[in-house]
């Protein structure tokens, strides 16, 4: 088995997918996965993520040290139930307010392409975005 891919970043899984969240450090990444956890979603990796592949999907994993902690700005790190891996459905860049009507968009990752989207994170409405794409994809 190859050496997994380790990506700077927050997965949480929503009905068993994993959803990665991607953003520089203070992008919004743990404040985002802690609004999905929040509304019923499972952490599976916060700040950092091991990617793997198997059965033809990529696979995200918490690194060993830090598994099932989510650091909360103003609270510190905190002990949350997690998964010890999801199979990725969706990679999210946090990013300022995007356009409108974004063309659809993927990403390729260790061989495997995967619908990629922007959000803002701090938009009150990302959570409930994120559930869409992953119930009802963009129509083309």
């Amino acid at each position: 088995m190859a050496s997994p891919l380790l990506v700077h970043g927050s997965c949480v899984a929503l009905g068993g997918e994993g959803v990665l969240l991607r953003g520089p450090s203070g992008a919004g990444k743990s404040d985002l996965a802690l609004r999905l956890i929040d509304g019923g979603g499972v952490l599976v990796a916060d700040d950092y993520a091991d990617l793997t592949v198997e059965s033809g999907r990529i696979w995200a994993a918490p690194r060993a040290s830090i598994a099932g902690i989510l650091e909360v700005r103003g609270a510190g790190p905190l002990s949350f139930p997690y998964l010890a891996r999801a199979p990725l459905a969706l990679l999210i860049d946090l990013e300022p307010p995007a356009e409108r009507l974004p063309e659809t968009a993927t990403e390729t990752i260790l061989g495997i392409a995967l619908p990629r989207f922007a959000i803002a994170p701090f938009e009150a409405s990302a959570p409930a975005k994120i559930r869409a794409l992953l119930r009802a994809p963009p129509i083309t």
